[in-house]
């Protein structure tokens, strides 16, 4: 990556650059040139991924803490290259080290009781297995187009660590990356061995999921996927309660306390195997409880099929924002299905579990309790969004987490402005993503594209604020109608794949018609800010002329505020299409009769870091 930070460097510091390119490093332009991406925007004509097909057997015993699991896995090699050997992922080894979710916890790591490759035992070594990365050798290779079976057991102990996944209370278990599975193997990095901090997050194949998961009576499971056996866990009232749901605007109780204390909820069995089955997901998370509200109802999510999709809670009855949670899921599916991205929600269900982690997984979320309602909505809002990026898209959040956390960013304050006003939404917007950033230092700023592992300062402010207000940036200047097609170009395209980010900015192009290599270097490959300087104003015959410095270097919108000296004022917005030529300065020209006593640079969200040198007052 030296060549593209370099070249963005010397733009930076002023050196004359005659071209604005989207540099590539060698093994991106690699699957351009194989053809395995496209300069359209689109997969190439040799584009591949890899797949697998899971079915899952666990058991979990609360208070007993130990999840032991059985799996056997078919993995597709749809690659052209001969595999020698497969690389394991074991996120859970995550919790051997200090990190995210507090003090090292080295108990809770995979134990592999056993593993079969092509029905052959093969060696495994445990006290070497303890990173969240193992690869295993194949005695025969797997060959292009070919597939192999794994048969694994294991076991290990769920983390007491405060995390994405762990021990809720004592009879309430969040289960999550809990298997081994298979790492992606991808036409442009091969094997994805980035290893997993706790910090970044996740990239992973679509794959076809079949659970089932062994509970005591009166325990109830939520995962993702569909269940395919109520009848069978549930007792009948509560299975119908279930099925009603399924066509209910209203929230419906599946289970309430009362309930629980009755033993009116599940199937009175020793144990009971609740069945899922999930497809063309990029993975899976299960809740466990015996004491947890149940709640449900639906929404219409496709207007033209009436396609209709189960929004669910689980959570503690004392948690009052949960019992909001259907209500609030329902309204945000709908609103993503037809405003932004616009795209009717792809799953038939959706699940709020009360946790600890507020963070989003294949049709489950896992939230933490908030006594403040509006913020409870956002962050379910803002999960609920992540379906789209990167699970209707399978972006690479652990390398490019702009891919995914910037667009749940940016969808996050759309919809806010729909539930709490523009007013509301700008506010919080500004002192949640902008104001730390844009009030912080900037002398060490990353340009967005930088791999994630590899940003040196301001991690955050890369993965969401930067990236969020390049979206809307592009928004702004494309206008809704416009970026709306754009944007499905980009979706369209990579729906169950693997885009990276230069699939996003020629998607973007050819779905707008607009070259915009421009905006794309000028955001994505400068490390830039916002910092606008109203350097100098003329008065014209047809009105005023503005000279306007960008010293932060970001092509942003903005407004001028002109006051007029009969106490008027009027408004004039500037796209980012101002900045096309020259990102350094521009003239903008105010056409008005009238008289100005003052004007002003106002950015709204687009938050300038000095604002003092944005006002101009006539003598």
């Amino acid at each position: 990556m030296l060549k593209l930070f370099l070249f963005s460097a010397f733009l930076f510091l002023g050196f004359q650059v005659e071209a604005q390119t989207l540099t590539m490093p060698p093994e991106i332009q690699n699957a351009y040139t194989n053809g395995t991406r496209s300069l359209s925007g689109k997969p190439g004509n040799k584009y591949w991924e890899n797949h697998g097909r899971y079915t899952i057997s666990l058991t979990v015993m609360p208070p007993d803490n130990t999840i032991r699991g059985v799996e056997q896995i078919t993995y597709f090699n749809n690659s052209p290259d001969t595999l020698k050997s497969l690389n394991m992922k074991l996120i859970v080894n995550v919790h051997r080290v200090a990190g995210r979710g507090g003090a090292a916890d080295t108990s809770s790591g995979i134990k592999v009781d056993e593993i079969m490759i092509r029905g052959v035992k093969t060696p495994w070594d445990n006290s070497a297995a303890i990173t969240t990365n193992q690869m295993v050798d194949l005695t025969n290779p797997l060959m292009p187009h070919d597939s192999i079976k794994l048969d694994i057991s294991w076991h290990y102990n769920l983390s007491h660590r405060r995390g994405r996944d762990g021990i809720i209370d004592s009879t309430s278990f969040y289960i999550a990356y809990f298997y081994p599975r298979v790492s992606v193997y991808d036409d442009y990095k091969g094997w994805d061995t980035q290893p997993h901090t706790g910090s970044l997050e996740f990239y992973n194949d679509f794959n076809d999921y079949s659970v089932s998961v062994t509970v005591p009576k009166d325990f109830m499971v939520w995962a993702t996927g569909t269940l395919q056996n109520p009848s069978e866990v549930l007792q009948p009232e509560a299975a119908e309660r279930l099925k009603q749901s399924m066509t209910s605007d209203s929230t419906i109780h599946i289970a309430a306390m009362q309930d629980w204390a009755n033993k009116k909820v599940t199937a009175q069995n020793a144990t009971n195997t609740w069945k899922w089955a999930a497809s063309n997901v990029s993975d899976v998370a299960i809740g466990v409880s015996d004491h947890y509200d149940w709640d449900a109802g639906s929404v219409i999510v496709d207007n033209k099929t009436q396609r209709r999709v189960s929004m669910q809670a689980a959570f503690a009855d004392s948690s009052d924002d949960f019992h909001h949670s259907v209500q609030f899921g329902r309204y945000s599916l709908a609103w993503f299905s037809n405003n932004f991205p616009g795209i009717p929600y792809p799953y038939p269900k959706s699940n709020a579990f009360q946790g600890f982690a507020d963070m989003e997984y294949p049709m489950m979320i896992n939230d933490s309790h908030s006594r403040d309602l509006v913020f409870a909505e956002l962050v379910q809002d803002h999960e609920q969004a992540h379906t789209y990026f990167p699970f209707y898209m399978g972006t690479n959040e652990s390398r490019y987490a702009f891919m995914d956390e910037g667009w749940a960013t940016t969808l996050e304050y759309l919809i806010g402005m729909s539930e709490k006003g523009q007013n509301a939404a700008d506010s919080f917007y500004k002192s949640f993503r902008v104001t730390r950033w844009i009030h912080g230092p900037h002398d060490k700023e990353n340009p967005i594209i930088t791999p994630s592992p590899d940003v040196t300062f301001g991690a955050g402010n890369n993965a969401y604020g930067k990236p969020s207000l390049s979206y809307l940036a592009l928004k702004d200047l494309l206008g809704d109608n416009l970026f709306k097609k754009a944007l499905h170009n980009y979706m369209n395209n990579w729906n169950g794949k693997h885009p990276i980010p230069w699939d996003y900015f020629y998607s973007m192009e050819k779905g707008s018609g607009k070259d915009l290599d421009w905006f794309f270097y000028n955001w994505f490959f400068t490390p830039s800010y916002i910092d606008l300087d109203l350097a100098k104003v003329d008065k014209t015959g047809k009105g005023y002329v503005l000279d306007i410095k960008n010293i932060g270097g970001f092509a942003v919108p903005f407004d001028v505020i002109a006051t007029y000296d009969d106490g008027s004022t009027e408004t004039f917005h500037q796209t980012p299409i101002v900045w096309e030529n020259n990102q350094k300065e521009i003239s903008v020209n105010i056409k008005t009769g009238k008289t100005v006593k003052s004007l002003k640079l106002e950015g709204g969200i687009f938050m300038d870091a000095n604002e003092k040198d944005n006002t101009w007052t006539a003598n």
